[in-house]
């Protein structure tokens, strides 16, 4: 009978791998953390480029030049309501035609569509995602403003609001429609079956079942179609005119103002804006309201989402 020889112990060293491979991994996880770290230097540099020249705008500025009668930054005019005014009414529009053609997109592509159907109706959805939005606005300014929206009024002028709210509505539609319906296939199908077997039909299924499951994913999808619409520029620019500046009013069928078209228009055709004294001051405040406005969005839509989401 042969004597069983008792193996050698095991150090801490026989774990530890190959120094090569140790290395590499330290050089990538190193790589790595200065990409987090450059992300997080500039953006931390933006912010306070903006902060500051936004402060020597509050700090100089009349106070009775923040509410007047419309936005001319190269008189000296800075009415801010103007601006919101104009960004509201273009947000309010694109989520009037964005949420309900994108969600109904989606509801049909997760819910109703069949599998071959969904395959090649999703890629054409998104191509919409791909279209360049100065496109866009010139098909807002070319033919949505002749044949939709001065048909709605006789006294819609060319560049107007609403053709440019209705060209921002039909951008943010493929990104509704993606993120719903993500969250709508997300939703078990157990509970699908559960109220098939109670005799519930396909639609009742889908109203009182899915949709309140994946409600959580639907406001996430909004909020980001919000944020979007808010910061869409180039639509808004050229389909909603008024790029030397706005009279305010709440009319969506004459020429208006956004907060991301102010800043547009006034450094258009020039590498320095010109006009008043606090001409270029302006637009970083404006820049930094349009931050402010949709970090609180983003803020409210996360505790949100964290309150109403469910587990499966």
């Amino acid at each position: 009978m042969s004597d069983l020889t008792t193996p050698a112990a095991y150090t801490l060293e026989d774990f530890r791998g190959s120094r090569k491979r140790m290395r590499t991994e330290h050089l990538v996880r190193a790589v790595l953390f200065l990409a987090a770290l450059l992300s997080i230097v500039i953006s931390v540099l933006i912010v306070a480029s903006l902060v500051g020249e936004a402060w020597t705008f509050v700090s100089q500025v009349e106070a009775a030049s923040l509410w007047s009668d419309g936005w001319f930054p190269r008189r000296g005019i800075y009415d801010i309501k103007t601006l919101l005014t104009g960004t509201l009414i273009v947000t309010v529009i694109a989520m009037a035609v964005a949420m309900p053609l994108g969600l109904g997109a989606a509801i049909y592509l997760s819910e109703y569509a069949p599998a071959g159907v969904r395959k090649l109706l999703k890629p054409v959805l998104e191509i919409l995602a791909g279209i360049p939005s100065v496109v866009l606005g010139f098909f807002a300014l070319t033919f949505l403003s002749p044949v939709i929206v001065q048909r709605l009024s006789s006294e819609a002028t060319q560049f107007n609001i609403a053709a440019a709210g209705i060209g921002v509505g039909i951008l943010t539609i493929p990104l509704v429609a993606s993120i719903s319906e993500d969250a709508m296939r997300s939703v078990p199908a157990a509970l699908r079956e559960a109220s098939y077997g109670l005799g519930a039909r396909k639609i009742t299924t889908t109203i009182r079942v899915v949709i309140p499951a994946a409600v959580s994913g639907l406001v996430a999808a909004f909020i980001v179609a919000v944020s979007r619409a808010i910061g869409e520029t180039m639509v808004v620019f050229i389909a909603a005119g008024a790029t030397g500046g706005s009279l305010f009013s709440t009319d969506p069928f004459k020429p208006g103002q956004t907060m991301t078209a102010a800043i547009a228009s006034q450094a258009a055709g020039t590498d320095q804006v010109r006009g008043a004294g606090l001409t270029f001051q302006s637009l970083f405040f404006v820049a930094l309201l349009l931050f402010a406005i949709t970090l609180v969005l983003n803020v409210l839509a996360g505790r949100f989402v964290q309150r109403v989401r469910q587990a499966y």
